[in-house]
């Protein structure tokens, strides 16, 4: 077991409804969740629920050295890890509700990208309206937002909940294709254009 796995699975098993996995995401899903990253100008990119940095390490690839990129994270250990992994990332330890704030805290109107690894299916959902108007408000008109979602939970109440808020404050949603090279399997959602 990796030292990362390993850090999931204990962060894991303390809180299951705010690190949502059992281990990081493959670098094929990771591929997939950050395609949406310009590969030119200098984008604003907001990483919510980085974990250990497997999309990290593909937004910093696919940035190379331009733009910001804010990385929320609420887990202290897995922001210190950040941190020492990621040094010229922005990692922010914080709620990912504080989107907003945190951009503005750093002279920066808008996100252009937002990249998700919070686990939207484990979370009530009052707290998925409050998340999703977050990172909505902080979005630019045609930036975009990208998360995924592991397959077991296709018939969840509260992933099916997720899947129509999604429909309901995007004017694009776009499904991806399954992920198989990913534990567990996972899909991919491409959403645009936040609706005001």
């Amino acid at each position: 077991m990796s030292n990362d796995t390993a850090l999931f699975l204990g962060q894991f098993l303390r809180a299951p409804t705010t690190i949502g996995a059992l281990a990081p995401s493959s670098r094929r899903l990771a591929a997939a969740v950050c395609a949406p990253v310009p590969e030119r100008g200098e984008p604003t990119v907001v990483e919510l629920g980085p974990g250990t940095g497997s999309f990290t390490s593909e937004i910093q690839q696919r940035l190379g050295g331009r733009g910001h990129h804010l990385a929320v994270e609420v887990n202290e250990p897995m922001v210190r890890l950040l941190s020492e992994r990621f040094p010229t990332v922005d990692v922010a330890h914080a709620d990912a509700a504080r989107v907003g704030e945190l951009l503005s805290e750093r002279g920066l109107r808008q996100a252009d990208v937002v990249v998700s690894g919070l686990p939207w299916a484990a979370f009530p959902q009052k707290l998925q309206h409050e998340l999703l108007d977050a990172v909505t408000a902080a979005m630019g008109q045609g930036a975009a937002f990208t998360t995924f979602s592991y397959i077991h939970a296709i018939p969840l109440a509260s992933a099916r909940r997720f899947r129509a808020l999604l429909a309901e404050r995007f004017e694009e949603v776009v499904p991806g294709r399954t992920v198989w090279r990913n534990t567990p399997p996972a899909f991919v959602f491409h959403a645009r254009r936040p609706r005001p």
